[in-house]
């Protein structure tokens, strides 16, 4: 992540399988309609791990792509992963904060930002660095979650509480788990024209098997999993309702159950 606040899934293996099963799992359904002519100069803000970062690769051969983040671990995970999955790619990996990037005004085409602001405490600050950095109309794309769209069955109070456990850490450390739904007004505000903003929405259930397996699993239920600590430890929950209310969510995986998602993709032109 490029991210002045904590990241509150943190920066494990685990964490790391989770955000590379996330991006393979919804590859088509978040990359459709992004392919960048090749050439283009393209920058990666907070690439992470690299979860995205071949998938741009993939969608765009020939792209000159800069990848950042501000997490140097990340960004040594996201150089193998670029290294086994696009073997031959060149990206140029840079070690900083979104909002002071060493560019020059206008260094870009277009700039690529997926699951990132919802970890700022000043997202539309950071949306302004950015538009900073690209050409007059360059474009920029912004691929965001919110977590007030999930909802599953068997319906749960117990689930549901535990996803609000994370979208009130999220909060409590700067960020905002239900970003999603303010892509339109923060692009806005940061200065940018001709914002469109669309759903992406997942579905669920027992004919998506690779979707219950791959989102609603190994996704959704494990990153509500990776704040038990936390929420325990803030005192949001008890060990044992946090451990049944995530069991809960789990039936959503199991035969009978079904579960939704939506994120939201901008894009945007720097006028």
């Amino acid at each position: 992540m490029t991210t002045s606040t904590p990241y509150v899934h943190g920066y494990s293996p685990t964490e790391a399988r989770r955000l590379g099963d996330q991006a393979d799992t919804l590859a088509a359904l978040l990359h459709a309609g992004t392919a960048y002519p090749p050439g283009s100069r393209v920058l990666e803000a907070g690439c992470g791990v690299g979860a995205q970062t071949v998938h741009l690769l993939d969608s765009g051969p020939g792209i000159a792509l800069t990848a950042a983040d501000i997490s140097a671990d990340s960004l040594a995970r996201a150089r193998a992963r670029v290294a086994e999955h696009a073997p031959g790619a060149r990206v140029d990996w840079h070690h900083g904060d979104l909002h002071r990037l060493p560019f020059p005004d206008g260094a870009f085409d277009h700039v690529f930002v997926c699951f990132v602001l919802e970890h700022l405490a000043d997202p539309v600050a950071a949306l302004a660095a950015l538009r900073r950095v690209l050409r007059p109309g360059g474009t920029i794309t912004v691929i965001e979650g919110d977590h007030g769209s999930a909802f599953f069955h068997p319906r749960s109070e117990a689930a549901d509480t535990v996803v609000g456990h994370l979208v009130r850490l999220q909060a409590a450390g700067g960020g905002d788990g239900l970003i999603g739904r303010r892509l339109y007004p923060l692009l806005v505000e940061a200065g940018f024209r001709d914002v469109a903003v669309g759903p992406r929405t997942v579905y669920a259930d027992g004919a998506r098997p690779e979707l219950v397996e791959g989102f609603t699993r190994r996704t959704f239920v494990a990153m509500v999993e990776s704040v038990r600590a936390e929420a325990v430890g803030a005192g949001l929950a008890t060990a044992e309702a946090f451990d049944r209310g995530v069991a809960d969510l789990r039936r959503a995986a199991e035969p009978g159950g079904t579960f939704h998602y939506t994120f939201f993709k901008a894009v945007a032109v720097n006028p």
